[in-house]
Protein backbone atom coordinates (compact mmCIF):
# COMPACT_ATOMS: atom_id res chain seq x y z
CA UNK A 1 0.00 0.00 0.00
CA UNK A 2 2.82 2.39 0.88
CA UNK A 3 4.51 1.63 -2.46
CA UNK A 4 1.32 2.53 -4.29
CA UNK A 5 1.06 5.84 -2.37
CA UNK A 6 4.69 6.69 -3.17
CA UNK A 7 4.09 6.04 -6.87
CA UNK A 8 0.97 8.21 -6.79
CA UNK A 9 2.92 11.04 -5.12
CA UNK A 10 5.70 10.78 -7.74
CA UNK A 11 3.12 10.79 -10.51
CA UNK A 12 1.39 13.84 -9.04
CA UNK A 13 4.70 15.71 -8.80
CA UNK A 14 5.50 14.90 -12.44
CA UNK A 15 2.07 16.12 -13.53
CA UNK A 16 2.50 19.38 -11.56
CA UNK A 17 5.94 19.94 -13.10
CA UNK A 18 4.54 19.37 -16.59
CA UNK A 19 1.74 21.86 -15.93
CA UNK A 20 4.24 24.46 -14.71
CA UNK A 21 6.43 23.98 -17.79
CA UNK A 22 3.43 24.24 -20.14
CA UNK A 23 2.22 27.42 -18.41
CA UNK A 24 5.68 28.91 -18.76
CA UNK A 25 5.75 28.13 -22.47
CA UNK A 26 2.28 29.65 -22.94
CA UNK A 27 3.25 32.86 -21.14
CA UNK A 28 6.40 33.09 -23.26
CA UNK A 29 4.38 32.72 -26.46
CA UNK A 30 1.95 35.45 -25.35
CA UNK A 31 4.83 37.83 -24.58
CA UNK A 32 6.40 37.15 -27.97
CA UNK A 33 3.09 37.86 -29.71
CA UNK A 34 2.40 41.04 -27.73
CA UNK A 35 5.82 42.69 -27.73
CA UNK A 36 7.31 43.82 -31.01
CA UNK A 37 10.53 42.17 -32.04
CA UNK A 38 12.48 45.40 -31.50
CA UNK A 39 11.24 45.58 -27.89
CA UNK A 40 12.30 41.98 -27.18
CA UNK A 41 15.69 42.62 -28.73
CA UNK A 42 16.05 45.78 -26.70
CA UNK A 43 15.25 43.90 -23.49
CA UNK A 44 17.78 41.17 -24.33
CA UNK A 45 20.39 43.85 -24.98
CA UNK A 46 19.47 45.63 -21.76
CA UNK A 47 17.93 48.66 -23.51
CA UNK A 48 14.68 50.46 -22.77
CA UNK A 49 12.21 49.86 -25.66
CA UNK A 50 11.12 53.52 -25.62
CA UNK A 51 14.68 54.79 -26.00
CA UNK A 52 15.30 52.21 -28.73
CA UNK A 53 12.26 53.54 -30.61
CA UNK A 54 13.55 57.12 -30.29
CA UNK A 55 16.95 56.08 -31.64
CA UNK A 56 15.29 54.49 -34.67
CA UNK A 57 13.09 57.56 -35.13
CA UNK A 58 16.10 59.87 -35.15
CA UNK A 59 17.96 57.71 -37.66
CA UNK A 60 15.01 57.69 -40.08
CA UNK A 61 14.07 61.35 -39.63
CA UNK A 62 14.09 63.34 -42.86
CA UNK A 63 17.06 65.65 -43.38
CA UNK A 64 17.08 68.45 -45.92
CA UNK A 65 19.63 68.13 -48.73
CA UNK A 66 22.51 70.61 -48.86
CA UNK A 67 22.28 73.28 -51.57
CA UNK A 68 26.06 73.20 -51.88
CA UNK A 69 25.69 69.73 -53.43
CA UNK A 70 24.22 71.27 -56.60
CA UNK A 71 26.71 71.38 -59.45
CA UNK A 72 24.62 73.22 -62.04
CA UNK A 73 25.31 76.89 -61.28
CA UNK A 74 22.07 78.17 -62.83
CA UNK A 75 19.97 75.69 -60.86
CA UNK A 76 21.90 76.46 -57.69
CA UNK A 77 21.32 80.20 -58.11
CA UNK A 78 17.58 79.65 -58.64
CA UNK A 79 17.27 77.34 -55.62
CA UNK A 80 19.21 79.78 -53.44
CA UNK A 81 16.89 82.61 -54.48
CA UNK A 82 13.90 80.41 -53.66
CA UNK A 83 15.29 79.70 -50.21
CA UNK A 84 15.95 83.39 -49.60
CA UNK A 85 12.37 84.21 -50.59
CA UNK A 86 11.09 81.67 -48.07
CA UNK A 87 13.40 82.87 -45.29
CA UNK A 88 13.14 86.61 -45.97
CA UNK A 89 9.80 86.99 -47.74
CA UNK A 90 9.13 90.46 -46.37
CA UNK A 91 12.42 91.84 -47.64
CA UNK A 92 11.30 91.12 -51.19
CA UNK A 93 7.50 91.07 -51.02
CA UNK A 94 6.49 92.71 -47.73
CA UNK A 95 5.00 96.19 -47.12
CA UNK A 96 8.34 97.73 -48.12
CA UNK A 97 9.45 94.92 -50.42
CA UNK A 98 12.16 95.45 -53.03
CA UNK A 99 10.29 93.33 -55.61
CA UNK A 100 6.66 94.00 -54.72
CA UNK A 101 4.37 94.95 -51.86
CA UNK A 102 2.23 91.85 -51.57
CA UNK A 103 2.19 90.58 -47.97
CA UNK A 104 1.62 91.44 -44.32
CA UNK A 105 5.31 91.57 -43.36
CA UNK A 106 5.65 88.00 -42.13
CA UNK A 107 8.08 85.55 -43.72
CA UNK A 108 7.17 82.11 -45.04
CA UNK A 109 9.53 80.59 -42.49
CA UNK A 110 7.49 82.08 -39.67
CA UNK A 111 5.20 79.11 -40.33
CA UNK A 112 7.67 76.81 -42.15
CA UNK A 113 10.57 76.69 -39.70
CA UNK A 114 14.17 77.06 -40.87
CA UNK A 115 13.02 77.81 -44.41
CA UNK A 116 10.94 74.63 -44.47
CA UNK A 117 13.67 72.23 -43.36
CA UNK A 118 12.94 71.51 -39.68
CA UNK A 119 11.46 68.08 -38.76
CA UNK A 120 7.85 68.56 -37.58
CA UNK A 121 8.36 72.27 -38.22
CA UNK A 122 5.83 72.37 -41.07
CA UNK A 123 8.61 71.50 -43.51
CA UNK A 124 8.39 70.97 -47.26
CA UNK A 125 9.80 67.43 -47.39
CA UNK A 126 6.63 65.83 -48.80
CA UNK A 127 5.34 68.69 -50.96
CA UNK A 128 7.00 67.82 -54.25
CA UNK A 129 6.33 64.09 -53.85
CA UNK A 130 2.59 64.55 -53.20
CA UNK A 131 1.63 67.37 -55.59
CA UNK A 132 -0.35 67.75 -57.77
CA UNK A 133 -3.08 66.34 -55.55
CA UNK A 134 -6.78 66.70 -54.91
CA UNK A 135 -7.65 68.94 -51.97
CA UNK A 136 -11.15 68.90 -50.55
CA UNK A 137 -11.03 72.57 -49.50
CA UNK A 138 -10.90 73.79 -53.09
CA UNK A 139 -12.53 70.68 -54.52
CA UNK A 140 -9.86 70.59 -57.25
CA UNK A 141 -6.56 68.97 -58.07
CA UNK A 142 -3.99 71.53 -56.97
CA UNK A 143 -0.45 72.22 -58.16
CA UNK A 144 2.45 73.46 -56.05
CA UNK A 145 1.87 76.90 -57.57
CA UNK A 146 -1.69 76.88 -56.24
CA UNK A 147 -0.43 75.71 -52.84
CA UNK A 148 2.10 78.55 -52.62
CA UNK A 149 -0.51 81.06 -53.80
CA UNK A 150 -2.83 79.92 -51.00
CA UNK A 151 -0.10 80.54 -48.43
CA UNK A 152 0.41 84.07 -49.73
CA UNK A 153 -3.31 84.80 -49.71
CA UNK A 154 -4.03 83.23 -46.30
CA UNK A 155 -0.98 82.96 -44.03
CA UNK A 156 0.61 86.14 -45.43
CA UNK A 157 -2.79 87.81 -45.95
CA UNK A 158 -1.68 89.08 -49.34
CA UNK A 159 -1.61 88.11 -53.01
CA UNK A 160 0.36 85.61 -55.07
CA UNK A 161 3.88 86.52 -56.25
CA UNK A 162 4.97 87.00 -59.86
CA UNK A 163 6.40 84.24 -62.08
CA UNK A 164 10.10 84.82 -61.31
CA UNK A 165 9.64 84.50 -57.55
CA UNK A 166 7.12 81.67 -57.93
CA UNK A 167 9.52 79.69 -60.14
CA UNK A 168 12.33 80.14 -57.62
CA UNK A 169 10.20 78.93 -54.69
CA UNK A 170 8.96 75.92 -56.68
CA UNK A 171 12.58 75.09 -57.57
CA UNK A 172 13.57 75.27 -53.90
CA UNK A 173 10.68 73.06 -52.80
CA UNK A 174 11.47 70.60 -55.59
CA UNK A 175 15.09 70.50 -54.41
CA UNK A 176 14.04 69.78 -50.83
CA UNK A 177 12.13 66.78 -52.17
CA UNK A 178 15.31 65.26 -53.61
CA UNK A 179 15.34 61.54 -52.88
CA UNK A 180 11.74 61.42 -51.65
CA UNK A 181 9.78 58.86 -53.67
CA UNK A 182 6.60 59.89 -55.46
CA UNK A 183 3.53 59.87 -53.16
CA UNK A 184 5.63 59.03 -50.10
CA UNK A 185 5.76 61.04 -46.89
CA UNK A 186 9.08 61.04 -44.97
CA UNK A 187 9.43 60.75 -41.21
CA UNK A 188 9.00 64.20 -39.65
CA UNK A 189 7.09 65.73 -42.56
CA UNK A 190 4.71 68.62 -41.96
CA UNK A 191 3.24 68.82 -38.47
CA UNK A 192 2.71 66.25 -35.75
CA UNK A 193 -0.94 65.32 -35.25
CA UNK A 194 -1.61 65.42 -31.51
CA UNK A 195 -4.20 63.16 -29.91
CA UNK A 196 -7.53 64.86 -29.28
CA UNK A 197 -8.25 65.90 -25.70
CA UNK A 198 -11.18 64.45 -23.74
CA UNK A 199 -12.30 68.04 -23.17
CA UNK A 200 -12.53 71.23 -25.15
CA UNK A 201 -9.33 73.23 -25.60
CA UNK A 202 -9.43 76.12 -23.13
CA UNK A 203 -8.56 79.71 -24.23
CA UNK A 204 -8.51 80.91 -20.60
CA UNK A 205 -5.90 78.36 -19.59
CA UNK A 206 -4.10 79.11 -22.83
CA UNK A 207 -3.90 82.81 -22.00
CA UNK A 208 -2.06 82.08 -18.76
CA UNK A 209 0.40 79.74 -20.49
CA UNK A 210 0.89 82.25 -23.31
CA UNK A 211 1.80 85.05 -20.90
CA UNK A 212 4.34 82.90 -19.06
CA UNK A 213 5.93 81.08 -22.01
CA UNK A 214 5.21 82.96 -25.24
CA UNK A 215 4.72 86.69 -24.64
CA UNK A 216 8.44 87.47 -24.22
CA UNK A 217 8.93 86.79 -27.94
CA UNK A 218 5.51 87.38 -29.48
CA UNK A 219 4.40 90.26 -27.26
CA UNK A 220 1.77 90.59 -24.56
CA UNK A 221 -0.75 91.57 -27.24
CA UNK A 222 0.51 89.11 -29.86
CA UNK A 223 2.08 91.92 -31.86
CA UNK A 224 5.46 90.23 -32.44
CA UNK A 225 8.86 91.91 -32.45
CA UNK A 226 10.01 93.88 -35.49
CA UNK A 227 13.55 93.97 -36.88
CA UNK A 228 15.52 97.19 -36.40
CA UNK A 229 14.63 98.45 -39.88
CA UNK A 230 10.97 97.57 -39.17
CA UNK A 231 10.67 95.78 -42.51
CA UNK A 232 10.19 92.31 -41.07
CA UNK A 233 9.70 90.42 -37.82
CA UNK A 234 12.24 88.76 -35.58
CA UNK A 235 9.27 87.00 -33.98
CA UNK A 236 5.99 87.16 -35.89
CA UNK A 237 2.67 88.56 -34.69
CA UNK A 238 0.22 85.84 -33.67
CA UNK A 239 -2.88 87.97 -34.05
CA UNK A 240 -3.82 91.47 -35.14
CA UNK A 241 -3.70 93.13 -38.58
CA UNK A 242 -0.25 91.82 -39.57
CA UNK A 243 -0.85 88.18 -38.65
CA UNK A 244 -2.27 85.28 -40.66
CA UNK A 245 -5.93 85.58 -41.56
CA UNK A 246 -8.81 83.32 -40.52
CA UNK A 247 -8.52 81.17 -43.66
CA UNK A 248 -4.94 80.08 -42.93
CA UNK A 249 -4.07 76.51 -42.05
CA UNK A 250 -2.82 77.50 -38.59
CA UNK A 251 -6.27 78.88 -37.77
CA UNK A 252 -7.32 75.26 -37.27
CA UNK A 253 -6.26 74.59 -33.69
CA UNK A 254 -5.16 71.02 -34.39
CA UNK A 255 -2.56 72.43 -36.79
CA UNK A 256 -1.52 75.18 -34.39
CA UNK A 257 -1.28 72.74 -31.47
CA UNK A 258 0.91 70.36 -33.49
CA UNK A 259 3.04 73.29 -34.57
CA UNK A 260 3.79 74.68 -31.12
CA UNK A 261 4.32 71.22 -29.58
CA UNK A 262 7.58 70.67 -31.47
CA UNK A 263 8.69 74.25 -32.10
CA UNK A 264 7.69 76.51 -29.19
CA UNK A 265 8.78 78.21 -27.08
CA UNK A 266 12.15 79.18 -28.56
CA UNK A 267 14.58 76.24 -28.52
CA UNK A 268 11.96 73.50 -28.67
CA UNK A 269 12.14 70.64 -31.17
CA UNK A 270 10.75 67.14 -31.53
CA UNK A 271 13.81 66.01 -29.56
CA UNK A 272 13.34 68.68 -26.90
CA UNK A 273 9.64 69.36 -26.39
CA UNK A 274 8.93 72.09 -23.84
CA UNK A 275 5.12 71.97 -23.78
CA UNK A 276 2.67 69.20 -22.90
CA UNK A 277 -0.07 68.20 -25.33
CA UNK A 278 -2.68 69.93 -23.14
CA UNK A 279 -0.66 73.15 -23.00
CA UNK A 280 -0.27 73.06 -26.79
CA UNK A 281 -4.03 72.68 -27.35
CA UNK A 282 -4.87 75.44 -24.86
CA UNK A 283 -2.34 77.90 -26.32
CA UNK A 284 -3.78 77.18 -29.77
CA UNK A 285 -7.29 77.88 -28.46
CA UNK A 286 -6.17 81.19 -26.94
CA UNK A 287 -4.20 82.45 -29.94
CA UNK A 288 -6.94 81.53 -32.40
CA UNK A 289 -9.59 83.23 -30.28
CA UNK A 290 -7.90 86.59 -30.85
CA UNK A 291 -8.85 89.08 -33.64
CA UNK A 292 -7.16 88.78 -37.02
CA UNK A 293 -7.83 89.63 -40.68
CA UNK A 294 -10.81 87.95 -42.34
CA UNK A 295 -10.81 86.30 -45.77
CA UNK A 296 -13.95 85.47 -47.72
CA UNK A 297 -14.15 81.66 -47.77
CA UNK A 298 -17.37 81.29 -49.76
CA UNK A 299 -15.57 79.20 -52.39
CA UNK A 300 -14.10 76.78 -49.84
CA UNK A 301 -15.62 73.37 -49.08
CA UNK A 302 -18.24 72.91 -51.77
CA UNK A 303 -18.76 69.51 -50.14
CA UNK A 304 -19.23 70.47 -46.49
CA UNK A 305 -19.07 66.82 -45.39
CA UNK A 306 -15.34 66.93 -46.20
CA UNK A 307 -14.59 69.71 -43.71
CA UNK A 308 -12.10 68.71 -40.98
CA UNK A 309 -13.72 68.39 -37.56
CA UNK A 310 -11.83 71.44 -36.28
CA UNK A 311 -12.67 73.74 -39.17
CA UNK A 312 -13.93 76.81 -37.29
CA UNK A 313 -16.65 78.03 -39.68
CA UNK A 314 -20.01 76.56 -40.65
CA UNK A 315 -22.08 75.34 -42.25
CA UNK A 316 -21.51 71.73 -41.22
CA UNK A 317 -23.05 68.43 -42.17
CA UNK A 318 -23.47 67.41 -38.50
CA UNK A 319 -25.34 68.64 -35.41
CA UNK A 320 -22.35 70.08 -33.55
CA UNK A 321 -21.99 73.81 -32.89
CA UNK A 322 -19.48 76.13 -34.50
CA UNK A 323 -17.85 76.63 -31.09
CA UNK A 324 -17.35 72.90 -30.61
CA UNK A 325 -15.89 72.64 -34.10
CA UNK A 326 -13.42 75.35 -33.13
CA UNK A 327 -12.36 74.19 -29.64
CA UNK A 328 -13.67 70.63 -29.23
CA UNK A 329 -14.12 68.19 -27.70
CA UNK A 330 -13.54 66.53 -31.06
CA UNK A 331 -13.80 62.87 -30.11
CA UNK A 332 -17.64 62.78 -30.36
CA UNK A 333 -17.37 64.19 -33.89
CA UNK A 334 -14.82 61.61 -34.94
CA UNK A 335 -16.95 58.85 -33.42
CA UNK A 336 -19.99 60.06 -35.36
CA UNK A 337 -17.97 60.03 -38.61
CA UNK A 338 -16.65 56.53 -37.91
CA UNK A 339 -20.12 55.21 -37.09
CA UNK A 340 -21.52 56.59 -40.32
CA UNK A 341 -19.01 54.71 -42.47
Amino acid sequence: MEDILKQLRRGLIVVILLIVVMLGLMVGMVVVNILPESSLLAKVEGKDPASSFEETRKKTMWKAPDISSLTDEDEKKLVEYGRDLIANTSRYLGPNGTVGKLTNGMNCQNCHMDAGTKPFGNNYSAVYSTYPKFRARSGTKETIVKRISDCFERSLNGSRPGPAEMNAMVAYIRFLGTGVKKDSIPQGAGLEKLAYLDRAADPVRGALIYQSKCSSCHGAKGEGILTEDKNSFVYPPLWGPQSYNDAAGLYRISNFAGYVKNNMPFGASYENQLLTDEESWDIAAFVNSQPRPHKNQADDWKDISKKPVDYPYGPYSDRFTERQHKYGPFKPMVQLINNSK
